[in-house]
């Protein structure tokens, strides 16, 4: 659902674009507490890469378009994806950094749609699927399973939640006259489908990562079951005494080990199984073919780059051509998702820093810095 330049006007655009950049601010400032280590230390030397490679992975797999039926594709949108592995905070983060690298450098998603495309995908489908994860593993049982049915769920229910908020978008600045019931009704219908494979693409991927190592799954900290210590028979149990394992103390070849396969999945995603993508049209460009939303398309500003189209300029073998744009894209998003989350991780760590020494200060001096006695 990347919508281009010319489907909206131009207030509405610029009030997406406005709150795309709120969101963003709030994701800079939150993403601070949720690139911690799950024992409240900073654990950004671990965490920081692997908000990274989720961004990475996103922008791979929505490389693949999937079959929906009635000539129609579909692709992941990845917010339920993010905000259950990373947290909702840098989930936004993570979805803002694709669809960046997916405008500027293949021009896919209008530049002044760019703040749409944000609020769609990187933050509707974000908060929606993590409020309803959420909800769902309060009332589940406690344990992976839970976390894997939550995020399924989150996910299958994301999707139509942002084809609803597009098709309330349009009503308010859609530059074609068209009939907002059928609009609404086409989009919600179709995004249901894609919902479904949304949904098992980010459980199965999200269960592959509890399995492993359930510590870097945000959403998963603290569910899983606690121990029971076993009492003389017909006493009650009594709970073990909580022990959580600092995040210094955790394997860190296992996080790398982590790390590499979610690499080479995401290389072998966007250079090798993107090709064999689906080529009929995706859920919003079938619906505005359909009904007349499509002649209002203006053409990207980028249309001419060397990367247009996931395709790199001058080379002729379609394979080769997309396998080294989907590299390229994976290497140019890892590389700015590390850095951004990586910065992030550091400002948090010299916030603590300061707030130590303050508070050093006090105890030092037997009152709040700055003020003598």
């Amino acid at each position: 659902m990347h919508v281009p330049d010319g489907f909206l006007n131009a207030p509405v655009s610029v009030a997406t674009g406005v709150v795309a950049a709120a969101a963003v601010a709030a994701g800079l400032r939150g993403a601070r507490r949720e690139l911690a280590g799950p024992d409240g230390t900073p654990g950004g030397e671990r965490t920081a890469p692997l908000a990274g490679l989720v961004a990475a992975f996103v922008f791979a797999v929505q490389m693949i378009n999937f079959p929906v039926g009635a000539g129609t594709s579909g692709h992941l949108m990845g917010g339920a994806l993010a905000a259950v592995l990373v947290g909702p905070y840098t989930g936004v983060l993570c979805l803002s950094v694709v669809l960046l690298t997916q405008a500027l450098l293949f021009a896919d998603g209008g530049l002044t749609a760019l703040g749409t495309n944000i609020t769609l995908l990187g933050v509707v489908t974000v908060v929606t699927a993590y409020a309803v994860f959420r909800g769902l593993v309060r009332v589940l049982p406690r344990g992976r399973r839970a976390v894997t049915t939550a995020a399924f769920a989150a996910a299958l229910v994301s999707v139509p939640a942002a084809a609803v908020v597009f098709t309330g978008l349009y009503a308010l600045g859609g530059t074609a006259e068209v009939s907002l019931g059928k609009v609404l009704t086409a989009m919600v219908g179709v995004h249901v489908l894609i919902g479904v494979g949304e949904a098992v693409i980010t459980a199965a991927t999200v269960g592959a990562v509890v399995a492993v190592r359930p510590d870097l799954v945000y959403a998963a900290r603290g569910l899983a079951r606690p121990l029971v210590l076993r009492t003389a028979p017909g006493a009650a149990p009594e709970p073990a005494p909580a022990a959580p394992v600092p995040a210094a103390a955790r394997p860190v070849s296992s996080t790398r080990k982590v790390w590499a396969g979610g690499l080479a999945a995401t290389l072998l995603c966007a250079g090798v199984v993107s090709f064999y993508a689906s080529s009929a049209p995706d859920g919003l460009e079938k619906v505005a073919g359909d009904h007349g939303i499509a002649a209002k398309e203006e053409e990207h500003r980028l249309a001419d780059s060397p990367l247009a189209d996931y395709g790199v300029a001058d080379i002729a073998d379609e394979r080769l051509s997309g396998g080294l744009a989907g590299v390229i894209g994976v290497g140019a998003t890892l590389a700015v998702g590390s850095g951004v989350f990586v910065a992030v991780r550091r400002r948090r760590a010299a916030d603590a820093d300061t707030a130590a020494a303050d508070a050093g200060t006090r105890t030092d001096t037997g009152a709040p810095a700055g003020r003598t006695t």
